[in-house]
């Protein structure tokens, strides 16, 4: 294990105690890799916590008929070995930050080490696609563990996100856009701390917040249903009925945060093109897990697949569990 860095002044909004990794990553030196690892260092300036960059490595049993087959280097020496070179990569990319840094290595399944990890990280974060271990499997196992199981919340970068350049403690900047946060709603089954998330998290940029409420054309819920429509201007009708139940949560969220700018959308439409399209403009995407309304727990299929893999901004997906924020010290970072 390496360490590095000065000890950041941690927030009374979370418990450093319970959370002493702070930001998690994990690393496979891959671009994509990479470009996580500067959100995620930058989320973790913004968090006032650690930064921890973890590689995972397994040892594969293997059965030698000749003892002369037998390789001089045990194979557990050489993937640590391996697993450590990666860290040294990650410190190299990581010259000048200037926060505590926690570079570790873990033996174990790439996605099996993430998900336990994740309970004592205030934020996990991973690339869209990479090489292989964490990277390579995120459309995979991954994809579905990390997000969908994370006792935090999981912020996946896609390839658009930008690095810091130059070569000091600037490039991990946390970044001030203009653009707003957007947080994909189910008006079934809400899932509160993904809403307090998306709360902090544009309060912390000074950005607008937007609600995405988003229903399946009834022509989706089978050829059935469309049969004995009553009334020609149905869809019409279910979009207004939408708005009206979203702009409740709106103005309940403008009543307790007022110094946020909080408007909402709801669409009678296809979920992951809307939650695509959101993503080109959003400087961060919100999205909760675990539902059973017809939005959500779509989500948690196809549609969370299609926008985590081909996403233009960071998605951050929140599981139903994720602790609290106070809303008065923000913990989130672009």
């Amino acid at each position: 294990m390496h360490n590095d860095g000065v000890t950041s002044q941690s927030s009374p909004a979370t418990d450093p105690g319970a959370h002493p990794l702070g930001v998690l990553l994990g690393f496979d030196a891959s671009d994509h890799s990479v470009r996580a690892l500067h959100y995620a260092a930058r989320a973790a300036q913004r968090m006032g916590c650690p930064l921890t960059v973890v590689t995972a490595y397994t040892v594969p049993t293997m059965a030698y008929a000749d003892a002369a087959l037998v390789p001089s280097v045990p194979a557990e020496v050489a993937r640590l070995a391996a697993a450590q070179q990666l860290l040294d990569i990650a410190q190299e990319h990581l010259r000048g930050y200037p926060g505590v840094l926690d570079l570790r290595t873990e033996h174990g399944d790439a996605a099996g080490v993430l998900v336990g990890l994740s309970a004592q990280a205030q934020l996990a974060v991973v690339g869209a696609r990479g090489q292989g271990g964490f990277f390579g499997r995120l459309l995979g196992s991954v994809s579905s563990a990390l997000p969908a199981h994370a006792h935090c919340p999981t912020v996946v970068v896609p390839e658009q996100y930008e690095i810091g350049s130059g070569t000091g403690a600037e490039r991990f900047a946390p970044l001030q856009l203009d653009a707003p946060v957007v947080a994909g709603v189910d008006l079934y089954q809400l899932n509160q701390p993904a809403l307090e998330h998306a709360v902090v998290a544009a309060r912390l940029r000074k950005a607008p917040l937007e609600l995405l409420a988003v229903m399946p054309r009834p022509d989706a819920w089978g050829t059935a249903y469309m049969a004995w429509l009553p009334d020609a201007n149905i869809l019409e009708k279910h979009q207004q009925e939408l708005a009206k139940e979203l702009e409740v949560i709106v103005e309940s969220l403008r009543t307790a945060h007022p110094d946020l700018t909080i408007s909402g959308t709801a669409l009678v439409a296809d979920p992951a093109p809307s939650l695509l399209a959101a993503t080109k403009t959003a400087q961060l995407t919100v999205l909760g897990t675990r539902g059973h309304g017809r939005v959500v727990s779509s989500l948690l299929g196809s549609v969370s697949r299609a926008v985590l893999s081909r996403a233009q901004g960071p998605v951050m997906v929140v599981p139903p569990t994720a602790p609290e924020h106070s809303g008065k010290d923000p913990k989130h970072s672009r």
